[in-house]
């Protein structure tokens, strides 16, 4: 009998940090400070923290986009440092959320480009995959439509079967549901936590964390403050102490599951005109 032998982890970063400086002080800005964190064979780590507490940075250096200043960054137990562009690209797959794909390209020769990693292949071969891809996203009629003619949601869709083409056992996508109406972010965080693979993905929408993630990590000034489940990061505490805001966990009245729901503030002070504001001689908002 074959002992047992425990999975290891895709991803492991040991007080990874990235820094960058001040031109007029030459002042070190930590982005990200010591982050320690593991993401095994098909789990699901979301990454949360307000506007500058250092995600975004972070997913570059998960995606080999950036390289830690300090640290260790390893991938399959290899330190990242030691991969070409091409070979981390056949096991990290990156989804940016600024990215513009050219209007022009067809959906097949966009979804494509993701076989770019893995060199010359049978055009059968090509196909195959191609199809595959648009398949698991649901997309499989949409092969000849033009990337400038899909929707939101569609085109999130496509990106993400580009990254299925690349075969990769850690996928890593830098807020996915942005601009993305409540339906079809549901429809997208469902497809990801359903291919099985590693994913880390960093995610504005705390309301989604919990369906969504085995694991959270909190970010706060480039800092990992908390990680565990969802239940145990997101504690009503520490939402209120990050992001100013309530978070509750409230029964659903028909199948008694629980529901994130956050308590937004929306005040009126008072009734605002335009000629509150100053403006400058081109009438524009200063």
């Amino acid at each position: 009998m074959n002992a047992y032998c425990p999975l290891s982890p895709v991803l492991e970063l040991n007080a990874a940090s990235f820094h960058t400086t001040k031109s007029s002080k030459s002042e070190a800005i930590w982005l990200v400070d010591r982050v320690t964190l593991s993401v095994m064979p098909g789990e699901i780590l979301a990454l949360v923290g307000r506007n500058g507490a250092g995600k975004t940075s972070l997913i570059r250096m998960i995606a080999g986009l950036t390289r830690a200043d300090h640290g260790d960054v390893k991938l399959n137990g290899a330190p990242m440092e030691g991969f070409s562009c091409h070979e981390r690209a056949r096991h990290i797959a990156y989804v940016g959320q600024s990215s513009e794909p050219d209007g022009r390209l067809s959906v097949k020769q966009y979804v494509a480009l993701g076989l770019m990693p893995h060199g010359s292949l049978k055009p059968g071969t090509q196909d195959e995959r191609v199809d595959e891809a648009l398949g698991i996203v649901g997309l499989e009629g949409f092969a000849s439509r033009k990337m400038q003619n899909l929707s939101g949601g569609e085109r999130q869709r496509t990106m993400l079967a580009r990254a299925l083409c690349q075969r990769p056992s850690l996928l890593v996508l830098d807020e996915p549901t942005n601009h993305l109406d409540p339906s079809a972010r549901g429809e997208l965080l469902s497809l990801v936590a359903s291919l099985g693979i590693a994913v880390v993905a960093s995610l504005h929408d705390l309301t989604l964390v919990d369906d969504f993630a085995d694991h959270v990590a909190v970010l706060e000034n480039g800092r990992l403050i908390a990680l565990g489940t969802p239940i145990e990061a997101l504690t009503s505490e520490r939402v209120r102490a990050v992001f100013d805001v309530d978070l509750h966990r409230l029964p659903n009245p028909v199948s008694g599951a629980s529901i994130p729901v956050l308590d937004v503030p929306i005040v009126r002070t008072r009734n605002l005109s335009l000629t509150d504001f100053p403006t400058n001689p081109k009438g524009r908002f200063q």
